[in-house]
């Protein structure tokens, strides 16, 4: 049978054949993706003389089947992964590097693409284009095309060295989320547990193959609840620790070492290609532009939030010491007591609010604020092929019923899942003559499951996190770019998270919660006096939260800024790097770095504080938003033209100045973190 990767698919908006496609697909598609991109870059380099369109757009547009299935690939080892693609991922990911390494290091394909570098002022080229042309030629640079032979060696060594070890640093911590599970078997251990909860972790003792007991795993379902309610100190203690120690126990998944490797040779990457340290060498195609820049901002927020993070901590250990003469608070304590405390001034708690965000309405809310932002309108098609059972696909049309996009959404844990929530894309958006590709993205997270007597309950904070992955989704969705390199998504770091975090902000009005916060059993619309608690308290602990991402920020910097070769143990550094943000005593033996997959196997090093950065920018932003109406019609299309249609095609400054008139102002993200007064 031929490989459906390498036939027309033939479904609908010519969607991933997903039925069709079996493991032993990917490596002879891949492979043959590779000898296509390369006859392309062959008859670019074989044009007479180059030019913008021959050169730079024919570059553009290369490669475009071998991204469609790689894209399918890397995100199937992300969402459904398996021993078999885990082990297909360590021999195409070597591929994948030689042959980007192969473009970027052709010295007669760099030097067209110079010639005409050199030459742009005398060709009469819109924005679009003149960014396309400046990220072309930084591409090539910035990856080695200035090298000698010798040194272009060692980068394609070091390059395709990283590529083996971040798989690795990701399957060790998959591996150890999936091999834990603490069973328990009295009813008073899970003494606090709310009975949703408990009916859930009694399922998963049930699929576990201990029927009648309760099971708990390292998955954000299981664990967060668990930590949150759980009056057992000691349980609460025992999966702390089992969660703080991923990959970091001396074992054949411990990641300290591959940590170490990873360090040692993006440093050498960047020192190769002339720079001080991989954060400059990121640093430098990003907002913030230097690491100084970036720890003078974690600086800045530190000293603001610090303060208010140890009065709220203070507060918290006096409540826990009250009620139940806690002595000290532990790390293990501090979800449990801050939920306790949570309720008692402000009269509410997650098992307040679940029974109003059932996860089938809270979709619907979503695609309805979606709607009256940006006149979209979701569709479920079953004729759209899925990769697993839990995904539903939907295609994405406008007022006038033209299409946008198609959109997969995968809600639930399950073992071929890592864990967390993202968004992905598995075809861009282009234009290419008359046609505009429209593009397919897809949201992956990992929330409360149905039980056999309730649906899925989402707690708030699971609310947030779906609209945030959603806002990035439409970044993805409304794209109108002419280049799929500049498209979407495909923005500066910190630039990239604007859409997500803006789009949590409806969450916490009424005018969107009225949409579709209802009562599962009764119907009954979310009370507005719940709406004013849950505003109230979208500040609570805000201190210790900006400190926390702060640490995570300052942590990604110390490793990346620095010349690492001097780390001699991870233990030791983590801790001290943590020390100026640490609020609770340190837990001895417990690490997060070797599960920190956002900077060793995700695209944040040297970016961590971008969440921040964003947040920044998504505060001020979202001001308009209050000052003009959460849906005002002008505003919504202003951010929709300006943010997530325009893409990467301009500079971010540009892009946010042309939306909201003016660069943005921190002070918006302190007021609404609650670190300044409002005026």
């Amino acid at each position: 049978m031929s490989n459906p990767l390498l036939r027309e698919f033939n479904t609908p908006f010519d969607t991933a054949p997903f039925d069709k496609i079996k493991t032993e697909h990917f490596m002879p598609a891949i492979q043959e993706g590779i000898r296509l991109a390369k006859e392309e870059i062959e008859s670019i380099k074989s044009q007479a003389l180059p030019t913008f369109e021959n050169t730079i757009e024919a570059l553009d547009l290369a490669g475009k089947k071998l991204g469609i299935i790689s894209g399918i690939f890397f995100n199937l080892n992300s969402a459904e992964t398996s021993d078999e693609i885990q082990k297909l991922a360590r021999e195409i990911s070597p591929l994948l590097t030689q042959h980007s390494n192969d473009i970027l290091l052709d010295k007669d394909l760099f030097l067209r693409v110079q010639q005409i570098f050199k030459q742009q002022d005398e060709l009469n080229l819109s924005p679009e284009q003149k960014t396309l042309l400046e990220k072309t030629y930084k591409a090539f640079v910035r990856n080695g095309a200035n090298l000698s032979e010798k040194d272009a060696d060692k980068l394609r060594k070091i390059d395709q060295e990283l590529a083996q070890l971040s798989l690795q640093f990701g399957e060790n911590v998959l591996a150890e989320t999936n091999k834990f599970v603490h069973f328990v078997s009295e009813e008073s251990e899970v003494e606090g547990l709310p009975d949703s909860i408990k009916e859930a972790a009694a399922q998963t003792g049930e699929e576990k193959g201990k029927a009648g007991q309760w099971a708990f795993t390292l998955d954000y379902p299981s664990y967060i609840p668990a930590m949150t309610y759980l009056k057992n100190r000691e349980l609460r203690k025992k999966l702390f620790i089992a969660y703080n120690t991923k990959s970091s126990k001396g074992d054949e998944l411990d990641n300290q070492e591959t940590i170490k490797k990873i360090l040692n040779l993006r440093h050498q990457r960047a020192h190769l290609l002339g720079y001080s340290s991989h954060s400059h060498f990121v640093l430098e195609e990003r907002m913030a532009k230097s690491p100084k820049a970036v720890m003078d901002f974690l600086e800045n927020l530190l000293v603001q939030a610090k303060p208010k993070a140890e009065e709220e901590l203070e507060e918290l250990s006096k409540f826990a010491n009250d009620l139940d003469s806690l002595e000290r608070l532990e790390k293990w304590d501090f979800a449990y007591y801050s939920e306790l405390l949570k309720k008692e001034k402000y009269e509410l708690d997650d098992e307040l609010l679940r029974p109003y965000f059932q996860l089938e309405n809270v979709i619907d809310g979503v695609f309805q604020t979606a709607g009256k932002l940006y006149g979209l309108k979701f569709k479920a098609n079953q004729e759209i092929p899925v990769y697993h059972k839990d995904v539903t696909a939907y295609e994405v049309q406008d007022l006038q019923g033209n299409h946008i996009s198609v959109f997969y959404a995968d809600f639930f844990p399950r073992p071929g899942k890592r864990n967390g929530a993202w968004m992905t894309s598995y075809k861009g958006q282009f234009k290419l003559e008359e046609k505009d590709q429209r593009p397919h993205v897809s949201i992956v997270c990992n929330f409360t499951k149905p039980t056999k007597s309730k649906p899925s309950l989402l707690t708030f904070n699971e609310v947030t996190t779906l609209f945030h992955e959603f806002g990035h989704a439409l970044h993805g969705m409304l794209a109108n770019s002419k280049y799929e390199s500049l498209s979407g998504t495909s923005v500066f770091w910190d630039f990239v998270e604007l859409p997500s975090q803006i789009f949590e902000n409806w969450c916490y009005e009424k005018e969107c919660l009225d949409l579709f916060a209802k009562h599962y059993e009764t119907g009954e619309k979310i009370p507005e006096d719940l709406i004013e608690r849950i505003k109230k308290a979208s500040n609570y602990l805000q201190g210790y939260q900006t400190v926390r991402q702060i640490s995570f920020g300052l942590l990604d910097m110390a490793y990346h800024s620095q010349d690492p070769s001097q780390i001699e143990d991870i233990f030791d550094f983590e801790k001290e790097v943590m020390k100026k943000t640490e609020l609770l005593p340190p837990v001895p033996n417990t690490l997060m770095s070797t599960a920190f997959s956002h900077i060793f196997q995700g695209g944040y090093s040297s970016g961590y504080y971008s969440y921040k950065w964003a947040e920044v920018l998504d505060a001020d932003a979202f001001e308009l938003f209050q000052e003009k109406g959460v849906f005002d019609e002008e505003t919504a299309k202003s951010f929709q033209k300006n943010i997530l249609a325009a893409g990467g095609t301009e500079h971010p400054s540009i892009l946010y100045k042309r939306f909201r008139g003016r660069d943005p102002q921190p002070d918006a993200l302190m007021r609404r973190a609650g670190l300044v007064k409002k005026q």
